[in-house]
């Protein structure tokens, strides 16, 4: 089928560089992934650029449709006002020298309208918001949906929808490439830990939100259940005072024998162990997103985060809410504000069983 016309389309033969804006946190940037491989697609002679922070690199670096990473770095700000203007001042340079034909800036972030004309860029598509210097910063201004809800990549994939760059399904896919580096450690990991590729199921319980976890104990009831049917149990997450509390109350309360790998991996080699995985058991968060870019399939458990939004994407899943909380998805960082969410706190560990066990008789067939 022929993708529909737009009438103010823009022609990609006259895009020979092209600039995508994502100034947010990992699982954002990585579900702007198709969108590379969508512009790609339609422009298949352009050089095509990313702009992030620079914490957010490993979430895009090896992507083949990106020519060149630009990044943001946000600790300069810790060190005076001189480094930080310095750091800007090398971004804007860098971005005036690619000589930009179009920019697709993928927030509502405003530094975005001032990127676009600092970078010279013919045409500039953005989300529709209001203001006399953002709608005249971009030639072109996407609709967010009203009154239904809309997974994220396709809302990403709506900025270029509405310049006539109309996604194949088969572009839809996020793409993460960890690297030879992550393959070769993660490889001696496995062989030091005896875990088969494909025999073990990795459980990443924790978040930078906390209100977005389980409670530990039900975390641990799960773990109990998993190894006393056999299965080896890797407990992984970030090296962040939070997390390392809850990992260490999870297996505080657990009889499982697990592997702790909690903050001694790269985000490279996390994504390259999930990928070795038979199954990724966590919550709404960055490495959910990347199980599913990894092909590894998910049981995500949700909170106050909307799942029709950010649910595992183009993979074989399993979400487990409350099904006694109208209020969710509320978006809240908890009850009130409290950072502890009543939907997961009280989701019982029986149903996220049951999630494991029927993905697993799911996906059997697919054992690599």
């Amino acid at each position: 089928m022929l993708p529909p016309a737009v009438a103010d389309a823009i022609d990609p033969a006259g895009v020979r560089r092209a600039l995508v804006i994502k100034l947010r946190h990992h699982g954002d940037v990585l579900l702007t992934s198709p969108v590379f491989t969508v512009l790609k697609r339609a422009a298949p002679h352009a050089e095509i650029d990313a702009l992030i922070y620079a914490e957010t690199a490993p979430m895009l670096a090896g992507h083949p449709a990106i020519a060149q990473l630009h990044t943001i770095d946000r600790s300069l700000k810790r060190h005076g006002i001189l480094p930080q203007m310095r750091g800007e001042l090398g971004l804007w340079q860098a971005l005036r020298a690619r000589h930009y034909d179009l920019v697709v800036h993928l927030t509502e972030h405003p530094r975005g309208a001032w990127l676009k004309r600092l970078a010279g860029a013919r045409y500039g598509v953005a989300r529709d918001e209001s203001g006399w210097w953002w709608r005249t910063s971009f030639s072109h201004r996407f609709l967010l949906p009203r009154g239904t809800l809309r997974h994220t990549v396709e809302t990403n994939l709506d900025a270029l929808r509405r310049i006539g760059f109309w996604p194949d399904d088969a572009d839809k896919k996020l793409v993460l490439v960890p690297g030879e580096a992550a393959k070769v450690r993660v490889g001696a990991l496995l062989a030091a830990h005896s875990l088969p590729r494909g025999r073990f199921l990795l459980v990443h319980p924790g978040s930078r939100w906390m209100f977005k976890c389980w409670p530990a104990e039900r975390t641990a009831a799960l773990l109990d259940r998993l190894s006393a049917a056999g299965w080896p149990l890797v407990l992984t997450g970030a090296p962040d005072a939070p997390e390392r509390a809850l990992i260490d109350a999870i297996k505080e309360a657990t009889r499982a024998p697990v592997i702790d790998l909690a903050g001694q991996l790269t985000l490279p080699e996390l994504a390259t162990l999930i990928g070795a995985a038979r199954l990724f058991i966590g919550v709404d968060t960055a490495p959910m997103h990347m199980a599913a870019a990894m092909g590894t399939p998910v049981v995500a458990l949700f909170g106050p985060s909307g799942d029709d939004e950010w649910g595992p994407w183009m993979v074989p899943h399993r979400v487990v809410a409350s099904l006694v909380h109208p209020c969710r998805p509320c978006g809240n960082n908890g009850c009130g504000g409290s950072n502890h969410s009543d939907c997961l706190l009280t989701l019982p560990e029986e149903r996220v069983a049951a999630a494991v066990d029927a993905l697993l008789a799911e996906t059997a067939a697919l054992v690599r």
